[in-house]
């Protein structure tokens, strides 16, 4: 009883922060204080502020639909004016209005400011900016999306992968056997890591190969409890007796076999996210990863780790926290989930 209980609270804990964090990426650009795409609108003068810091800027005035702004944000010129040290940008005093070197911080909300193409908006830099000036709080949102997307796509992947190898490896036996337990002992036989490496050197960097390496390098351990499973399940009568009523090899398997397997995979599914948000981080870390400018909290780690020596720690340490959390929130559903599906509970 204490042990069920114990695996259901990490499991809602786990549950929770996972919800936490997919709400956090379908929002996107709805929750970011810079809505500019992928948060990568440079402002060097306002590089390396410290959280809390407050700026106004001149945002250009664009229409888009909400779709667009929702996907891809929104693409405007932002010039920034004034900040909370009173430092002005003086291309502004000469193209805006002249009584803006005169102003204070204070004052800004005081002023009627009027323009066809520019409206005046205050941005707040909660967890402040890097070196680039880009809004750090931004940028780790917009991570959220890229992080659960490749781990959604590359589990998805490994999963059809590993289930179908599995499936007909336990099945038809004999030399189909052999062939994926070769393919599966090579795979095996090299670290993870340095599989999608190679995979991911070999097909070019991108979004799509990210995910396909990661899957391609994830896939045999669900295949491979998956052949076993098979290998157990093909031998009951109900197995046999469908045999003699003459169905179908691909009923057999799908109809059959399949839902007995449901919580293996389950358990080994939710594992495997956590394993592909980890390769994900790792590989932007050495920078074969996603590619600038798309925000990924590996990029925003390799970016940024010299600065926890130099005054910044948080610039590096916000997008490992994220990752610890996410990490930690799809280990504890798997703990979860495998005391549910556990046969002696």
């Amino acid at each position: 009883m204490k042990k069920n209980l114990f695996s259901y609270s990490f499991f809602s804990l786990g549950f929770c922060l996972v919800s936490f964090f997919g709400l956090v990426a379908l929002g996107g650009y709805v929750f970011v204080p810079i809505s500019y795409p992928n948060a990568a609108d440079l402002q060097l003068q306002q590089s390396l502020k410290a959280p809390g810091h407050q700026a106004y800027f001149l945002i250009e005035k664009r229409e888009i639909s909400f779709l667009d702004y929702w996907i891809h944000g929104k693409k405007s010129e932002r010039l920034f004016v004034v900040d909370q040290e009173n430092e002005v940008n003086p291309f502004m005093k000469v193209k805006f209005f002249e009584t803006l070197g005169s102003l204070s911080f204070e004052s800004m909300d005081e002023v009627n400011f009027s323009h066809e193409k520019y409206e005046l908006k205050k941005v707040v830099n909660f967890l402040g900016t890097d070196q680039y000036g880009r809004d750090v709080l931004s940028r780790a949102i917009l991570g959220t999306r890229i992080s659960l997307l490749v781990g959604f796509s590359s589990v998805l992947f490994s999963l059809f992968l590993g289930v179908s190898l599995g499936l007909l490896s336990g099945y038809y036996r004999a030399w189909v056997d052999k062939i994926v337990l070769w393919v599966i002992n090579v795979s095996w036989s090299l670290p993870t890591l340095l599989l999608a490496m190679v995979l991911i050197i070999s097909m070019g960097k991108g979004f799509w190969q990210i995910f396909v390496a990661i899957g391609l390098s994830m896939w045999v351990d669900i295949a491979r409890i998956v052949r076993g499973e098979v290998l157990k399940i093909r031998e009951l009568e109900y197995i046999k007796a469908a045999n003699v009523l003459g169905f179908s090899d691909l009923r057999i398997m799908l109809k059959h076999i399949l839902p007995n397997l449901k919580g293996p995979i389950i358990v080994l599914t939710s594992a495997n996210f956590a394993t592909a948000i980890l390769l994900e981080s790792g590989l932007s870390f050495l920078g074969i990863g996603v590619q600038a400018p798309v925000a990924s909290w590996g990029n925003m780690i390799r970016e940024n780790y010299s600065f926890i020596a130099f005054g910044s720690p948080y610039l590096a340490l916000t997008p490992g926290l994220a990752i610890v959390l996410l990490v930690m929130a799809f280990n504890f559903i798997g703990l979860g989930l495998r005391d549910y599906f556990d046969v002696r509970n």
